[in-house]
């Protein structure tokens, strides 16, 4: 069995891209160089031996002599930094043009044709928002009038929230395919549709994690995952991985609520415990000895990044870090894992939303000796080619 295994801690940036001025941020931003230092270091024991800290001086992680992985930073080629982008790229796909964002909100005939479709009776605030602000400021217009509450970021995300003990969830869901076949049949270049439900919890808007769905517009081309699957291989998405290629290439899928649900759920795939059967898309199909197992682990971007919370952001790293030494100890020598990250999300800069920047590797094989930190990379499909390299 030759498998690939890549997990991606969201947004774990390291330092902003020569070009991030022409996404407005700042050359200062560094996710976790900030983080670490916010919180005087952080305590993560694997990752260091695998040689993070010899990527660049973060710290409270402490460099190594012989660090267990291949070490090397990646620069994006996509004009982008958001989820889609960063994940398409990992992948295969390099993108020579920046989605479409909406910093005045969407246009009327957008909202006009949505509003027509869904027969939702109309919208509010359709406008850049914090989606933790934006629930809370419009809850109670929410519930009077029962229009679903659509927002955009800095980001190209076409965002509506409900209160699902108002309107069900399922109702929700139909809505946001409504949305994204408007914004692909009429042409806009628009990444994702977001299904934000929440309900009330003790008396405050509180967003349900697990109930989120993102429907992406469709990858422009085969990927890496395409390749596997039409070998006959597995591709297992674990977290939004189905949601970020819109199925494209994927054969198993399974959503978490949480990183802890998503770190178990990969420890088992690694160990060859979790129940494919139940979250295949084909039951009847016969598979090779390929598989790649690709995991999102969305809490350091949408809890603490975004919320600019660099205590819970380190927290959430460090507990990356503890199901990393089971993840390590439990893979075969044939298994090739990929730690990496997607895009930026400076919890300590002005702003609450994505920052360009480049992002850490480690590549690690029981049956492949480090070869220390290579530097800059220009590329985040590097981790494509590693992979095909491996596996073909």
């Amino acid at each position: 069995m030759v498998r690939a295994v890549i997990m991606v801690i969201d947004s774990m940036g390291i330092g902003a891209m020569s070009d991030c001025k022409e996404f407005n941020d700042i050359p200062e931003c560094n996710t976790l160089k900030h983080v670490c230092e916010f919180n005087n270091g952080l305590n993560v024991p694997n990752l260091e031996k695998m040689g993070l800290g010899n990527i660049q001086n973060f710290m409270g992680i402490k460099p190594v002599e012989k660090p267990i992985a291949t070490v090397a930073t990646l620069v994006e080629k996509s004009k982008g930094k958001d989820t889609t982008t960063g994940h398409w790229e990992i992948a295969g796909i390099t993108l020579d043009r920046p989605f479409a964002t909406f910093p005045n909100g969407f246009p009327a005939e957008i909202i006009d044709e949505f509003v027509e479709k869904t027969n939702c009776g109309g919208v509010l605030a359709n406008c850049p928002a914090s989606g933790t602000a934006i629930i809370e400021k419009l809850n109670d217009e929410h519930h009077a009038t029962k229009f679903p509450i659509v927002y955009t970021s800095a980001d190209s995300v076409f965002q509506i929230a409900v209160d699902t003990d108002l309107i069900p969830l399922e109702t929700l869901y139909e809505w946001c395919t409504t949305a994204r076949k408007i914004l692909t049949d009429g042409g806009h270049y628009v990444s994702r549709v977001i299904a934000r439900p929440y309900k009330i919890i003790d008396g405050k808007p509180t967003r349900i994690s697990k109930d989120r769905r993102d429907y992406s517009i469709e990858p422009v081309k085969p990927t890496l995952l395409n390749k596997i699957k039409d070998d006959g291989g597995k591709v297992i998405g674990i977290g939004k991985i189905e949601d970020i290629f819109s199925k494209s290439g994927i054969t198993h899928a399974i959503h978490t609520g949480s990183n802890k649900e998503g770190l178990e759920l990969t420890l088992k795939a690694i160990k060859r415990e979790l129940p494919l059967e139940e979250i295949a898309y084909d039951k009847n199909k016969e598979y090779n000895d390929k598989e790649i197992i690709f995991t999102n682990l969305v809490d350091t971007d949408m809890l603490f990044g975004h919320r600019n919370d660099p205590k819970g952001y380190g927290l959430a790293i460090e507990e990356i870090d503890r199901y990393l030494g089971d993840i390590l100890n439990s893979l075969e020598d044939e298994d090739l894992l990929f730690v990496t990250a997607d895009h930026g999300c400076d919890p300590t800069v002005e702003g609450t939303d994505h920052t360009r920047e480049k992002v850490p590797v480690l590549m690690y094989s029981k049956k492949l000796p480090s070869n220390g930190n290579l530097g800059e990379m220009l590329g985040f499909d590097n981790i494509a080619s590693f992979i095909c390299d491996w596996m073909f």
